[in-house]
């Protein structure tokens, strides 16, 4: 349960809570910073089934992954600022009208945020969200847009987990590495692919048995795990997170096999300080915010009437971006979190903002 409201506001801009009349459902959108320009981010669809205070646990998933899409944004070099939304109910649940009334409440901030898909909310959703909103990126190729974001998150998370296992491994390819990841789906499975291709030995979990029977269908080699806790306790290389938050606790910390943690899952920290007690283990942690960046410069490129091909190279030079971002860590004798943070704020104080502006 949630018991303080307030504990993830961290200066945000705005926050702007409504109901559906219709059908009762909430909604949050989480306007972090608009420095760097309009706040771009997904939207979201979760019921949060398992927490006391669904609403509350919104709220404060809005307010978290608002603030790291400024980080994000800023890190990928995009002008944009960073925002979140969520739409609290099951995805089953997401009907056509709700989803135009989200699209009407969107368009109410008059381009401020620019709105895009995230858990629970996909491609064609988007679509019907574009009726009434025009501010919507994520849409298919037939209504304008550039399609699954997915595609190129995956590119950038390859990208960044190559360069990470190059700094603290010091292997030029992954051939003999054994990855391990959680959550096989959209962004997941792509990964999966990538991975076998390029030589890895990968494990997997995912609970779904449809992401399952597909992942043994495009990478027959993939050796699936029957539950978390058994992914967990692998021998590993390489732990990929690409589910939902909060998967690297103190306890895994301590206990994990893994030299590198590099997956796409937003905010996969349990907690802060979690950061700080992976280097003593001789952990490396690729920060979720610099390396899942690749559906966010192709929806920004749809926003700018941009071309597939010109996000994937900047999805590709994810790369780039994670080995200064190490080095710099390195150097400085900070956590790659600190060196992450520090080198998207450097960007935003150029625009002349005062860093309590922005977080």
């Amino acid at each position: 349960m949630l018991t303080d409201p307030w504990a993830d506001f961290d200066e945000h801009e705005r926050v702007v809570v409504a109901r559906d009349p219709e059908s009762g459902v909430a909604m949050v959108i989480a306007l972090h910073s608009t420095v760097l320009g309009p706040a771009l981010g997904g939207t979201r669809m979760n019921a949060y089934a398992d927490q006391d205070v669904p609403r509350a646990a919104a709220y404060s998933d809005a307010l978290r992954l608002a603030r790291a899409m400024t980080l994000k944004n800023s890190l990928a070099g995009l002008d944009h600022g960073g925002g979140k939304a969520v739409i609290v109910t099951d995805p089953a649940q997401g009907t056509p009208d709700l989803l135009r009334a989200y699209g009407r409440l969107v368009s109410t901030l008059d381009g401020a945020y620019v709105t895009a898909g995230d858990v629970g909310v996909s491609v064609e959703d988007l679509d019907v969200i574009s009726e009434t909103c025009r501010w919507t990126t994520g849409r298919s190729p037939e209504k304008g847009g550039l399609g699954d974001s997915a595609i190129l998150t995956a590119v950038g998370v390859l990208a960044g987990m190559r360069a990470t296992v190059e700094v603290a491994m010091g292997a030029g390819s992954f051939d003999g590495l054994t990855v391990g990841i959680v959550g096989l789906g959209k962004v997941g499975g792509r990964l999966a692919q990538h991975l076998t291709q390029a030589g890895a030995v990968v494990v997997g979990y995912d609970p779904s048995p449809q992401a399952r029977e597909h992942t043994l269908d495009t990478c027959p080699g993939a050796l699936l795990l029957g539950s978390l806790d058994e992914i967990l306790a692998a021998e590993l290389d390489v732990l990929s997170p690409n589910a939902l938050g909060g998967l690297i606790t103190a306890d895994l910390a301590a206990t994990t096999s893994a030299r590198v943690i590099c997956g796409a899952a937003n905010n996969q920290l349990a907690s802060p300080d979690v950061a700080d007690l992976l280097p003593g283990r001789g952990i490396t942690y690729a920060p979720d915010f610099m390396v899942n960046c690749g559906g966010v410069i192709q929806i920004s490129q749809e926003y700018t009437q941009g071309t597939f091909e010109q996000a994937r190279v900047q999805a590709e030079a994810v790369y780039d971006t994670t080995r200064r971002v190490l080095e710099r860590a390195r150097s400085q004798g900070v956590t790659p979190v600190a060196a992450a943070e520090a080198e998207a704020l450097d960007r935003i104080r150029a625009r002349g903002a005062e860093p309590g502006a922005v977080v």
